[in-house]
């Protein structure tokens, strides 16, 4: 399960981070309105955690965002707000939960926790394809398929963009936790393992390699894979 948290105040953050990250999350975090949007333009996370007042912008304009963008995403505002009308101005806004801020991290994880039990399936299917990022498979017509790591990171990546181009760059960033780390490479690698022990076996084209720009999820369509 991925989070990304909004937090300006330092401290604060860093213990968030330290704390979901304690309790087996993958946790991403930003100081502010624009990072944010980053993080949620090349990411796909299960829960957004994020502040109502930020230094450039506005923590339920992000809900509006990331809602927009994916409605099984559970989006946690926390605030000091302390009023009633504040609270009901995020829940129609469309946040899954509203948190006063002084709160208990245990409450929070708490809450934290039947969000994301609650949040809906992420399972993505597409004419015999299913592709369960939680549990980490993929069944094709029934039968399960042996593909574990990044390069079924990869494939969930791009499947859940599958109306675009996805960069090497892109697909480093949403995926490496350290990508100045690691060379564009690994990408290839990762590509030529779903080919080889996904599309040959079952002989269907899963990834279209567009040169010069990136990888396209091409399934079911029946191009030319090394086009």
């Amino acid at each position: 399960m991925r989070i990304l948290i909004i937090e300006d105040e330092i401290t604060l953050n860093r213990t968030l981070q330290e704390g979901l990250t304690d309790f087996g999350y993958q946790v991403d975090a930003a100081e502010n309105y624009k990072d944010a949007e980053y993080f949620i333009d090349i990411r796909n996370y299960d829960l957004v955690l994020t502040d109502w007042m930020l230094p450039d912008g506005d923590g339920i304009e992000l809900c509006k965002i990331v809602k927009n963008r994916s409605s099984r995403t559970a989006v946690v505002i926390i605030s000091a707000r302390d009023d009633k009308e504040s609270e009901i101005e995020a829940l129609k806004s469309g946040a899954d939960d509203f948190i006063k801020k002084p709160f208990d991290f245990d409450i929070l994880l708490a809450r934290i926790e039947a969000r994301l039990r609650f949040g809906g399936t992420n399972i993505i299917e597409i004419e015999g394809l299913a592709i369960n990022p939680d549990e980490e498979k993929i069944e094709y017509n029934g039968e399960e398929i042996e593909l574990k790591g990044k390069p079924f990171e990869v494939l969930t990546h791009l499947a859940r963009h599958r109306d675009q181009i996805v960069s090497k760059e892109q697909l480093l960033d949403a995926i490496w936790e350290e990508p100045e780390l690691v060379t564009p490479n690994v990408i290839e690698v990762a590509i030529n393992q779903i080919r080889q022990k996904m599309d040959k076996p079952l002989n269907i084209s899963t990834i279209e390699t567009i040169r010069r720009r990136g990888y396209r999820f091409c399934y079911p369509d029946t191009q030319d894979e090394n086009k």
